[in-house]
């Protein structure tokens, strides 16, 4: 198992080298500076799109605009956000928080030119239905020629999608929060229990297919994130002389790397802290990675930029927002320099110290409905990436290989698959960044169209 867990680990370095980030993130920048900063100009705009102004029931698609960003949230707005952000603090101290949150802005143009192309260019499946996703816009904008692009994203995509990240950190937190402390034994078969008890829970869900999802998760994500937003609330409010300190510190720090504990990367530790703030980014908001598409696409709409506006919201939600808390958090109660907790345990650690007796109940509510409802969400990713590749027919067969590696998460180690998750994230990040830079034109071109008829 260390033999495979070092492989891993060699893997998800190598992917995540210069080439990647400058496809990523420099692909990204590109994207903001062509686009005009666009996204930061039309937001009052996406605001009116999202609270259902321009909805049209019989626009071609499967659910409406809210319901697609809640399932793109769903599956964004997570324990990336709870364990990937205090993994980040752990490994490079506050100043990782400044290159998440220059990810995010970047993020932000990369979604809107993604999921433009994803209603733009939407495909069919072998059984006739309208489908949307990197793969199917690479295939209908750019031709039958590049299929093996296509196919190298549904191919990555398939293993992306996993849920194992979020399952892990879900045991992880039920272990640390609530067996623990009431002397309940944990170790492998508590995690298999819980393992087995999620599996139960998400097959009843996925089996009921988009629709069902989409209703759940637009139920839960709001709700969730209010809890959130609340609890942290009261961990700033108790700590409230320090955090313009802690704040402050996340920018200086940003290109100090005092703090930063990896490997020097990219010609030294400053090198390895924005690429650990890139990683973490990408982990929360998936911006470049393309997995939104695949919900976006499903929008019902006749409008691509329309979609596009809805998307890029998911950045500034989900990074710009939810990342920020749970980073203050961190920050402010100090036990990111006190505690040898990593991933959701340090978070835990946080609420505990400043809403005692319940904050940590608090929080295990919150990774609940974060974690359950990203199951939800990917297994409907790994779907069309199946369907993409051997026909909608078989797509069925994901949720066997999905459902077994519920119990997988569960039971193996933090490292083996966060590496495991940012290495085929990576890989899914080549084909949608090519595309996408080759097709921008097309995007503007469409924008233009749109915003002299609608603004």
């Amino acid at each position: 198992m260390d033999q495979i867990d070092q492989f891993i680990a060699e893997f998800a370095s190598f992917v995540w080298g210069i080439p990647l980030v400058i496809l990523l993130i420099g692909g990204g920048l590109f994207l903001l500076v062509y686009s005009r900063f666009l996204p930061f100009r039309y937001l009052g705009h996406s605001v009116e799109v999202l609270r259902g102004k321009y909805n049209n029931p019989n626009d071609p698609g499967d659910i409406n605009h809210f319901q697609a960003l809640s399932t793109a949230l769903s599956s964004t707005v997570g324990m990336g956000n709870i364990a990937g952000v205090a993994v980040a603090i752990a490994v490079g101290g506050p100043g990782a928080i400044f290159w998440l949150w220059v990810s995010a802005i970047v993020g932000m143009a990369t979604k809107f030119f993604t999921n433009t192309l994803a209603v733009m260019y939407r495909g069919k499946d072998t059984e006739g239905k309208i489908q949307g996703g990197v793969m199917y816009f690479i295939v209908e904008g750019l031709g039958k020629k590049w299929k093996p692009l296509a196919a190298f994203f549904a191919i990555a995509g398939l293993v992306g999608a996993l849920p194992v990240f979020n399952v892990n950190q879900l045991t992880q937190a039920i272990n640390f929060i609530l067996l623990e402390p009431n002397n309940i034994e944990t170790g492998f078969t508590s995690s298999l229990i819980i393992g087995i008890i999620l599996t139960l829970i998400t097959t009843i869900v996925i089996i009921g297919g988009l629709d069902r999802i989409s209703k759940t998760v637009s139920k839960l994500v709001p709700a969730m994130v209010a809890l959130y937003f609340v609890s942290v609330l009261i961990i700033l409010f108790v700590n409230a002389d320090v955090v313009l300190h802690y704040f402050g510190l996340i920018f200086t720090d940003a290109f100090a790397a005092n703090n930063y504990k990896g490997d020097p990367l990219l010609g030294g530790m400053l090198g390895g802290l924005i690429l650990l703030g890139i990683r973490r980014g990408a982990f929360s908001n998936e911006a470049g990675i393309g997995t939104a598409t695949m919900a976006h696409g499903a929008s019902k709409t006749t409008e691509p930029v329309r979609e596009g506006l809805i998307a890029m919201l998911g950045p500034a939600i989900d990074t710009l927002v939810v990342c920020t808390l749970t980073a203050m958090a961190i920050l402010v109660t100090g036990v990111w320099q006190t505690s040898d907790e990593n991933g959701v345990s340090l978070t835990a650690a946080a609420f505990e110290q400043s809403i005692p007796y319940i904050g940590q109940y608090l929080l295990l509510l919150c990774i609940l409905a974060f974690s359950i409802s990203s199951l939800f969400s990917y297994s409907y990713y790994g779907t069309k990436c199946l369907s993409f590749l051997i026909g909608a027919e078989n797509k069925k067969y994901y949720n066997y290989i999905y459902i077994l590696s519920i119990i997988i998460g569960a039971t193996t180690t933090l490292s083996f698959i966060l590496n495991l998750i940012d290495g085929f994230f990576a890989l899914m990040a080549i084909p949608t960044m090519i595309s996408t830079l080759i097709m921008a034109p097309r995007v503007m071109k469409a924008a233009r169209i749109y915003f002299e008829k609608y603004l």
